[in-house]
């Protein structure tokens, strides 16, 4: 039910959505100050969440900063959070999106010799397709990206932040994988990841890949060019925040 429910939310707190309402209200209210005030909401609402300046200074205050390489010791395995690809059954092939990064920067980590094993956490995540289990799908690929399979563990029944910690704490203690643990994840995922791992007692360190909040820029359609990708941002963002407060509120931080 809780999987569930999370989903809904993603409607609700959609900013598209609320703009959206508010047009429909002005378009079909019959009394002309609502209406008004129905517009100049709606027009404030789409500035505010096309503006990718005050997107970057959000993300910046609420994203856990990236650690530089001369920070890093050694781990003996880095957990990556999936959430990163789709399967696309008609080519039958795995499409990947901006969360790769995730696993792209755990690839580098492993070459560099910073982590010794790779623990990938993914189940479904899809309220219809619960078979697809992100892990298996993308265990192939990591293999054919130079991971040897002994260096691999996989976890793939966890469909949200909670279970990756909860169904990972149990594959460590059936694996017997001892630490230290480096958690990689989102920069803007990352106060929820290190809330539910430490909540079941894996203490680990953080590298946070795939930014929104990168160097400050003063340039003049950074801060004045409204951009409607922004919105798209704003959702994983306002969905992540939610997240971590409702996670608290269940006591699973």
């Amino acid at each position: 039910m809780f999987f569930i429910l999370s989903k809904l939310l993603v409607f609700i707190i959609t900013p598209l959505v609320w703009i959206i309402i508010l047009l429909l209200f002005a378009v079909f209210s019959k009394i002309e100050t609502r209406k008004r005030k129905c517009l100049r909401w709606a027009l404030g609402l789409t500035l505010l969440f096309t503006n990718p300046f005050i997107f970057d200074e959000s993300a910046r205050l609420w994203e856990i900063p990236a650690t530089p390489y001369s920070q890093l010791k050694t781990y003996n395995a880095g957990i990556v959070l999936g959430g990163m690809s789709q399967n696309d059954e008609k080519l039958n092939r795995v499409q990947f999106f901006r969360g790769v990064d995730r696993l792209i920067q755990a690839i580098d980590l492993y070459n560099r010799g910073v982590i010794k094993k790779i623990i990938f956490t993914s189940g479904s995540g899809r309220v219809l397709h619960p078979e697809m289990k992100e892990a298996l799908l993308m265990k192939p690929y990591i293999i054919k990206m130079g991971i040897p399979e002994q260096d691999l563990y996989i976890e793939s029944e966890s469909n949200n932040t909670r279970e990756n910690a909860v169904f990972t704490k149990q594959l460590i203690e059936k694996e017997k994988i001892q630490g230290p643990f480096l958690l990689i994840t989102s920069a803007f995922h990352m106060r929820r990841g290190l809330g539910c791992f430490n909540k079941v007692g894996i203490i680990t360190d953080s590298y946070s890949t795939d930014r929104y909040a990168g160097p400050r820029k003063f340039e003049f359609d950074n801060i004045f060019v409204p951009n409607i990708s922004v919105i798209n941002d704003w959702t994983g963002f306002i969905h992540e925040m939610v997240g971590y407060i409702t996670y608290k509120i269940m006591r699973y931080t």
